[in-house]
């Protein structure tokens, strides 16, 4: 079996990586707790420190992509979750890598315009 280089070996993310992989505030993304029920980090300790999961950082980017990216409404992101998850999940993935691809064609730009 061959090793696998690029597997994240992060099991737990703090709540402020979380909120600065999405440019949040803590307080956005404990307010989405609130709101979007699977949206359950693991509380460990006296203090309930979260701990969020790669899944848990899926849900996040999915409620991020509606209603941050496009702009909907926490209800009507509820909404658009609860009646078609998986095309709400496939369109999150598509933005995702749209924006990567844009990023890397930006770098691509910046070399090439360095060449010159």
């Amino acid at each position: 079996m061959a090793l696998n280089l690029n597997k994240n070996l992060k099991l737990y993310y703090s709540i402020k990586e979380v909120a600065e992989m999405f440019d949040l505030n803590e307080s956005t993304l404990r307010y989405w707790e609130t709101e979007f029920p699977y949206l359950k980090p693991k509380t460990s300790g006296p203090a309930k420190v979260r701990q969020y999961t790669e899944k848990d950082i899926e849900q996040i980017r999915l409620i991020h992509n509606l209603v941050k990216v496009r702009g909907f409404k926490l209800a009507a992101a509820k909404k658009i979750i609860n009646s078609n998850r998986d095309g709400a999940d496939r369109t999150a993935d598509m933005i995702q890598r749209l924006t990567s691809v844009r990023e890397d064609l930006q770098a691509l730009k910046r070399q090439l315009d360095g060449l010159q």
